[in-house]
Order: C-alpha cells, then structure tokens, then sequence
C-alpha cells in the first residue's frame, strides 16, 4: 500500500507521461493515445491546465515571435506603437498639412507626401513655463481637447481660410460673357478674321 504524505499548504506535482517504452498501464484518457504522442502534444492540449511549448522549432519561433511587444526598438527606448483612434488620425492628417495652414511658416516636405500614418509615435501635452506666464501660454478658453478644435477656433487662420477659399473659388469660376465680348473695333475685326 502506497504512502499518502500529509498535505501541508498548497503543493503540485505535474502528471507528465514517462519517455520509456516500458508497459503502461492505461488509466487517463489523454494516455490512450498512440506512443507517439507520449513524447510530443498538440498546441491544443494541456497537461495538468499548464502549456507544453511544441518540439518544432517553426512553431516555436512563430510563438515567440507573437509574444514579444510591438516596440520601436532598444534604440527608441521601446516605444510602444499606440492604438489608432478616429481623433489621433484626424491630428496625424492636421500635422501633414501644417504647411498648409499658416502662410508664414515654411517646412520641409519631409514625410508630408507619404499616405500612410507612422507605426511608432507618441503624443504629449506642452508646459510652459513660469516665465512664459503672460506672453507665450494659452488661456483656458483657448486651449482645446484636439488640435482641429483649436485651429478652427482660431479667429486669424479662419480669416486667412476663408480669403483663400474665395481666391480659389473666383480662380475656378466659369467665365461667362465677358470673355467673350468683342471690344473695340480692331477686336470687331479680329473676330471676323476668325470666324472665315
């Protein structure tokens, strides 16, 4: 008759099938497999609730390739890539087109041609300082929770969409008679000169 040890605390031993190919007595439903499977399991079976990594060195790189963290390298101090909201997006196409939205500032062409949305950045907030107290800081009413709300609020770059919105309408409008009005009688006989 087998000893039974006392229980003290919590203690666990794994029931792993032995690796000789001795008798075997046959007793749990995961022993009836073939000999085969003693020694290697499936990705889907546990022994005793716990992973059993596979023996194929394939498999085993793919699942270490899908543990670790999707970072911008050592070099990057491991910088996470973040989720994609709607609203980073539409701050991602604003910083693109910031050439676009003041007429005095120049930058260089950089990334702004590129269609697809950096993998790794990160966003933050400025903090001014204590010197920058009455000049340089925003006041509470203008700062905003994104940056297309705080563009659209500012009254100076309205003023400069709008003048430029009605250039481009006026460029684009179909000219309708007074193109092609006949002016003056040297215009008269161009014209005539024209039509035979």
């Amino acid at each position: 008759m087998p000893e039974s040890k006392p229980v003290v605390g919590l203690s666990w031993e794994p029931k792993l099938p032995s690796l000789s190919s001795g008798t075997k007595k046959v007793s749990d439903k995961s022993q009836n497999l073939p000999e085969t499977s003693a020694v290697y399991k499936p990705n889907n079976e546990l022994i005793d609730g716990l992973f059993v990594p596979p023996n194929n060195p394939r498999q085993l790189n793919k699942l270490l390739r899908k543990q670790v963290k999707d970072t911008a390298g050592k070099n990057w101090f491991d910088m996470p890539a973040p989720t994609i909201t709607p609203q980073l997006k539409k701050d991602l196409q604003l910083l693109k087109l910031r050439s676009v939205i003041d007429p005095k500032r120049h930058y260089k062409k950089g990334d702004s041609k590129l269609k697809t949305i950096p993998k790794y950045f990160q966003v933050g907030t400025v903090v001014e300082s204590a010197s920058d107290f009455f000049t340089g800081r925003l006041t509470k009413k203008e700062r905003k929770a994104t940056l297309a709300d705080e563009l659209l609020s500012d009254p100076s770059l309205g003023d400069y969409r709008k003048r430029k919105v009605r250039e481009i309408e006026e460029k684009n409008r179909p000219a309708g008679v007074e193109k092609w009005k006949i002016k003056g009688r040297q215009s008269q006989k161009r014209a005539k000169q024209r039509r035979h």
